[in-house]
């Protein structure tokens, strides 16, 4: 870990923010990073890329691949000695998608009646429901709803374990979370507590863990991660999904949902719909 956190901040036009945000998925000493990508003022046009890195090194490599980009202004922040996500995370709206209201402790008062009200706490976990992407796999999630419930769900890169706790509180008997991050596992455990909800969450790599097989194979797969896992992980969820499963993925950007999708179609997937939130795309497949 570096001695101070940096927050690294790009801004500049929409297409120059996509292509960056796409160098970097691509680039091997970053492909792995977490950052998010918003529109920050729809009037002037102005994208913002924020990162945080973990160590010099993958600092170095975040700000070699943003200033490729000339037409992007990067500037690099000290964050204070503080609980900066907790703090950041404070400040957070809640979020609603659909049927789902999705809240922090600091916003408890604030639930509806008449929406499934999940409690979810980030600590250093990914997933609040803030972003486009956990965001847009509630949404196509809900919209599932409306037809059918689904019995067995798993969650690849479960994070903060929203979605498999979505799943536990709609009906699902089995909601199954992984994530090669065990404080996520922890957290997103917390957070079923938390929510009363009989989802699990394991450490694993993969879908091939003994227990993520002992409990499929599964009517929907829920995968929130990054365009290259996606891609390697395409005949795993397959394999993992009954005949006529769903898979909701996302993590990947509008730019790149063309290499996904290549790898589920001739797969025998079909898609089924799309989700566009901000830079980023949600897809829903159908398994043969």
């Amino acid at each position: 870990m570096s001695d101070q956190a940096v927050q690294i901040i790009a801004r500049g036009a929409r297409a120059e923010a996509e292509a960056a945000a796409a160098a970097l998925d691509g680039d091997p000493a970053t492909e792995a990073l977490t950052y998010s990508i918003l529109e920050e003022d729809e009037d002037r046009g102005i994208w913002r890329i924020d990162a945080f890195p973990n160590e010099p090194e993958e600092q170095a490599a975040i700000e070699a691949v943003l200033r490729r980009y000339k037409d992007l202004r990067v500037t690099v922040e000290k964050l204070a000695d503080a609980d900066w996500l907790a703090m950041s995370l404070s400040g957070l709206p809640p979020v609603r998608a659909g049927r789902f209201f999705v809240y922090g402790a600091h916003d408890k008062g604030l639930v509806p009646p008449n929406a499934v009200n999940l409690r979810i706490e980030a600590g250093a976990a990914f997933g609040t429901g803030h972003h486009g992407t956990t965001v847009g796999c509630l949404f196509a999630y809900d919209r599932l709803l409306k037809q059918r419930r689904f019995e067995r769900v798993l969650d690849v890169g479960c994070g903060t374990g929203v979605l498999a706790i979505a799943a536990a509180r709609t009906g699902s008997r089995v909601a199954l979370g992984t994530d090669i991050d065990a404080p996520s596992v922890r957290i997103a455990n917390e957070n079923a507590d938390l929510n009363a909800a009989g989802a699990r969450f394991v450490h694993a790599s993969g879908l091939n863990a003994s227990v993520v097989r002992s409990q499929g194979p599964y009517d929907l797969v829920f995968a929130n991660i990054l365009a290259p896992p996606l891609v390697a992980l395409a005949q795993d969820i397959k394999g993992a999904l009954k005949p006529g499963g769903i898979a909701i993925l996302s993590g990947l950007l509008r730019t790149q949902e063309r290499r996904v999708l290549a790898a589920y179609l001739s797969r025998g997937f079909r898609l089924e719909r799309r989700l566009h939130r901000d830079a980023w795309s949600t897809l829903t497949l159908r398994r043969a």
